[in-house]
């Protein structure tokens, strides 16, 4: 698989990156143990994961099977803390917090260090600098060998990667931002995608495949089996099977019959390679829809085809996002 740079650091990941959220809780441990084999022989370095993901059991799991099954070495571990199970907080981006949840995100992965740790969430209760120092400690302490954010908006981005640059002292820069984008979610692109260009910032996609309906598995009905008829994951998928979306999947089936692919790998296919995306972070139930997502490697969409996604998909973008002489 094609390694990419994250962002303007030195460290390379796959183009593809292996995330664990239903890990644990979904995908019991044989299931992972098959992913992360698959993955790891497909030449996929990058696996995902956060503190929260079924309560730590995600990254527990994922400890279990590293160097039982695949090398430490071969793998970019990359992990998040900041959400916290709070009615009244959803996010803490507190040194303290944030620190604590590090050692304990180490102690259940069975490592010294991650990869790439990030902050889940913009915290606006704590001082963002106060947040940034955590991940100064965290990379200077060793604990962490980069850092970077997620879901942060365009100037929340912005204001985090310049304090990195800019302040004083010796600083980590932002490595990566991790952010939901796919042809039904192209919000990234008003603010957080050029600013993650302008100052080096690295996009992860989350939610690649538009929460699994770029598939199209759901053009005609729910499949008793998806995440559409989950208890706990249908509301994650129902804002993705309106009208507009369903006219976006049927361009999507369009293209891959034209080109002898299949929608799952257009899909993937047009978001790998928007500018400023260096891994879109792909979930799957088992290794058999791993393995059909890791199949896009071979894939390059055609020009053509790319700007037929774009126009059928493209998000309304005035004032201030556009030129204002035509306002």
């Amino acid at each position: 698989m094609e390694q990419r740079h994250l962002g303007r650091t030195g460290l390379r990941v796959s183009r593809i990156g292996l995330g664990t959220l239903t890990w644990g809780r979904d995908t019991d441990e044989h299931d992972a143990a098959d992913q992360l084999k698959a993955f790891w022989e497909a030449g996929g370095t990058l696996v995902d994961t956060a503190d929260v993901y079924g309560g730590g059991e995600a990254e527990y799991l994922l400890g279990q099977l590293v160097e039982r099954l695949v090398p430490r070495r071969d793998l970019v571990i990359a992990t998040k803390a900041g959400s916290v199970p709070d009615p009244d907080r959803r996010f803490d981006g507190s040194r303290g917090h944030l620190l604590a949840a590090l050692d304990a995100s180490l102690e259940r992965l069975g490592t010294d260090y991650v990869d790439l740790w990030q902050v889940h969430a913009f915290d606006p209760e704590t001082p963002l600098e106060e947040t940034l120092q955590a991940l100064d400690i965290a990379v200077s302490s060793g604990r962490a060998r980069y850092a970077g954010v997620s879901n942060f908006c365009g100037w929340q981005l912005a204001k985090a990667a310049t304090w990195q640059l800019a302040s004083p002292g010796v600083r980590t820069r932002l490595a990566s931002t991790q952010m939901e984008y796919s042809l039904l979610q192209r919000g990234v692109e008003r603010e957080v995608l050029p600013a993650a260009l302008d100052l080096g910032v690295g996009l992860l996609p989350s939610s690649p495949l538009g929460r699994g309906v770029l598939t199209g598995k759901y053009r005609h009905a729910t499949p008793a089996d998806s995440r559409g008829a989950s208890e706990q994951l249908a509301p994650f998928v129902e804002p993705y099977l309106d009208e507009a979306a369903s006219s976006i999947v049927d361009a999507v089936a369009t293209a891959a019959d034209g080109l002898a692919a299949t929608t799952l790998q257009v899909a993937l296919a047009w978001v790998r390679d928007r500018p400023g995306v260096v891994a879109p972070i792909v979930g799957a139930r088992n290794a058999q829809q791993l393995t059909a997502a890791l199949s896009v490697e071979a894939l390059s969409l055609p020009d053509e085809i790319c700007q037929a996604l774009d126009d059928v998909s493209a998000p309304v973008h005035r004032y201030p996002d556009q030129d204002w002489s035509t306002l």
